[in-house]
């Protein structure tokens, strides 16, 4: 057994050299889906979409990770991260890891995707390279379509700067005076409720070699740039130049003193709509020193603040390209299955991508029978958890429904089946999560209608983000009340349940009943549970327990045994879990963590990690589903649930970690770890220095892509072989 050279005493685990920085670790992160889109393996139109939601992480990111930032200079706040760092120093490293990364993304769209793009009929044109008849089209459209949209804004003594919205794409328009020759700046901001790229009518859309294109357009900037003297006339139009804002978006709320929540965050939604300050602005390299200073000084941005770029702004539009009907440059379509023990209910399935289920039995017998794990994407979100509550919905036994709903679609099957329920007479309790950023707007609109029909619904806790993902149905069956229950990882969300994999665990065990029970009467009412049979409850036990698990791995290799953890999470940036897995590296228990975004952990550091391995897989999926193994001396304790290793989750969220008891289930859990850790080819191995080295196939080593081996699994799993995924990866990457 590994033996540390050094006593425990003579390190500090808590020490700033065994800690990498959150907000550093995230654009590693960031960079890993940037990579997806410079790989030639991946399809075309996926590389374009990952270019995108590399963008639009990185709004997100400014709009609050560095605006807080930000906002604690300001504040002259100079307490230190784990990592060391002051709040300036981050921002500094912030931007001097990221100018890069910006760098590269923009020119491998103009440089290599852009010519791809061409070569298989999908040209993204500049104005200036149109025909003639392409040019008479869109002056026309420009006419007729954007003019009456439009509204130049002149900047001058009378007209202070205007205001700029957030994520806006602007013109900043130099105009002269022909009979004074003075000179006036103006802004023209492009609108957002016209498409981002104007295509061209088919009869325009034809290649150089003669052949129809599959689409050929322009950027609307470049349409309303070259008809700008329809909205300055009688003026000299001197030069136009890009830019864009992005501005502080996070809420702040102070909840103690509002007497009303849903008002209180409706308000803070009409702020936000406006706008915080600028964080960010995005201009183009060659924008005149002069209209780059008028900007700056406007915005009260400094040069620290501006990021050039080289060709278009904003490439998070890109992703609208997704919609063009080429799927052979697209991956193949998902596939999901119903598990087996599903496909002989009653009622056919209401998922169009999934096998029609045939007569037979009820869902709940099928738990009364044993628990039921579902692994999403790969067995169908809307044939398992869907069908679940829409079947207690209409089902006459069903006495009472109880969930919880942090993200849910927009057009939203499971609300509509609590409204059925509560329209059917079942008492329907739903605790909907009105912080959940960035989804506050849908979650209102989702608690009103809610209430509408009766159903009961709260909205949280004072300080705290409830985030856990439950549902309890209450059913009377002969002379008994009985509970069933369903515990998953993920959001109660049909399109992300698509893109991102998560699991889930239906139950009828009395004690998991009784802890959801209490859970709710925890979140709905006074109650100040303490102590729960099974479940571990943020904020309440979790913190403790798993470092009871983590140190009872350490006792047993003291006591000769061999010991070992494996954890699966989104982030791991809690301290204190931290310090705990460096003791238990260096008494010699082997960890690996699968840990798809943040990692403040540094693996493989002499005497303090050097039985701890980090990988984070990027694929086709976004990883989401947590789960968490303890060898317990060969008594393997293993659990699911919604919280990652992070001081807000722990801390400041109600979150919920089930035990699998079910033997099938945790050796399934362990075979799903099993895949993931054997990857080479969406896996990236994390350094002690912060940085990522991704895995590639040896000669003697062959592909291992753990994604689409769940996927096989899955089909096989119901006899399906015929149609079994060979094909490269993509596309769903964002963080949640």
């Amino acid at each position: 057994m590994p033996k540390s050279k050094k006593s425990s005493n003579s390190i500090n685990l808590n020490d700033s050299q065994y800690y990498l920085n959150r907000e550093l670790s995230w654009l590693e992160f960031n960079h890993r889906v940037l990579h997806e889109a410079c790989d030639s393996r991946t399809p075309l139109l996926e590389r374009l979409k990952f270019l995108g939601i590399f963008s639009s992480n990185l709004d997100e990111f400014f709009m609050v990770r560095v605006a807080a930032l930000k906002q604690q200079v300001e504040a002259k706040v100079s307490q230190l991260t784990p990592d060391g760092r002051t709040p300036q120093q981050q921002l500094n490293d912030i931007r001097l890891n990221l100018i890069p990364q910006v760098t590269k993304q923009h020119q491998h769209f103009e440089q290599v995707i852009r010519p791809l793009l061409a070569s298989h009929g999908i040209h993204i044109l500049d104005y200036i390279n149109l025909t003639q008849k392409q040019r008479t089209y869109l002056d026309n459209y420009f006419e007729d379509q954007i003019f009456p949209v439009l509204t130049p804004l002149a900047v001058d003594p009378s007209h202070p700067f205007p205001y700029i919205s957030n994520l806006s794409l602007n013109l900043a328009v130099v105009v002269k005076n022909p009979d004074t020759e003075e000179e006036f700046f103006a802004r023209v901001k492009v609108p957002s409720v016209l498409p981002r790229f104007l295509p061209l009518p088919p009869e325009l859309a034809f290649q150089e070699n003669g052949q129809a294109a599959n689409w050929i357009g322009v950027p609307l900037e470049q349409a309303i740039a070259h008809n700008l003297d329809s909205l300055f006339p009688g003026m000299n139009i001197q030069e136009y130049h890009p830019f864009r804002i992005t501005r502080d978006a996070d809420l702040t709320l102070e909840e103690d003193e509002a007497d009303d929540l849903l008002l209180a965050i409706e308000q803070e939604l009409r702020k936000r709509r406006m706008g915080g300050s600028p964080v960010r602005i995005e201009i183009q390299s060659q924008t005149p020193e002069l209209i780059r200073t008028r900007l700056l000084q406007d915005l009260d941005l400094t040069e620290q603040d501006v990021y050039e770029v080289d060709g278009l702004l904003g490439l998070r539009d890109l992703m609208s390209f997704m919609a063009l009907p080429l799927a052979e440059l697209k991956d193949p379509p998902r596939q999901s299955v119903v598990p087996i023990r599903l496909q002989r209910l009653r009622e056919p399935s209401v998922d169009p991508d999934v096998l029609e289920l045939e007569e037979g039995k009820d869902f709940f017998s099928v738990i009364r029978e044993k628990d039921l794990f579902v692994h999403h994407p790969y067995q169908s979100f809307s044939a398992t958890v869907v069908r679940f509550i829409t079947h207690a919905a209409h089902d006459p036994n069903v006495l009472a429904i109880k969930m919880t709903l942090y993200r849910t679609s927009g057009d939203s099957p499971i609300v509509n089946a609590l409204i059925a329920a509560a329209e059917n007479g079942k008492q329907v309790s739903v605790l909907v999560e009105l912080k959940a950023r960035f989804d506050e707007e849908n979650n209102i609109y989702w608690a009103r209608r809610l209430e509408r029909v009766g159903v009961h619904v709260v909205y949280g806790l004072v300080g705290l983000k409830t985030h856990c993902k439950t549902v309890m149905v209450v059913r009377r069956e002969k002379d008994r009340m009985r509970r069933y229950v369903h515990i998953g990882t993920g959001n109660y969300n049909p399109k992300t349940a698509r893109l991102y994999t998560d699991l889930g665990l239906f139950s009828c065990r009395e004690e998991l009943g009784a802890d959801i029970t209490d859970l709710f009467n925890f979140l709905t009412g006074y109650s100040r549970q303490k102590s729960y049979r099974e479940l571990l409850v943020a904020p309440v036990n979790m913190r403790d327990r798993f470092l009871e698990l983590i140190r009872r791995e350490i006792t047993n290799v003291q006591n000769g045994f061999s010991g070992r953890i494996v954890a699966k999470m989104n982030s791991l940036v809690d301290p204190q879990i931290i310090a705990t897995l460096y003791e238990a590296s260096r008494a010699g228990v082997q960890i690996d963590l699968i840990i798809r975004g943040i990692c403040c952990l540094r693996p493989g550091i002499k005497d303090i990690s050097e039985n701890i391995r980090v990988i984070s897989i990027i694929g086709r999926f976004l990883e989401h589903s947590r789960i968490y193994y303890f060898h317990n001396n060969s008594q393997e304790e293993i659990y699911i649930g919604s919280a990652d290793w992070m001081s807000r989750n722990l801390d400041r969220r109600v979150e919920v970690i089930t035990p699998i008891k079910d033997p099938d289930i945790a050796k399934d859990l362990q075979e799903i770890l099993g895949i993931l850790l054997a990857d080479n080819r969406q896996a990236w191995d994390l350094q002690a220095d912060g940085s990522y080295i991704q895995r590639h196939p040896g000669e003697d080593c062959p592909e291992t892509n753990s994604q689409k081996t769940l996927m096989n699994m899955a089909l096989r799993s119901t006899g399906i072989v015929t149609n079994l995924i060979d094909s490269p990866k993509s596309s769903a990457y964002t963080d949640n």
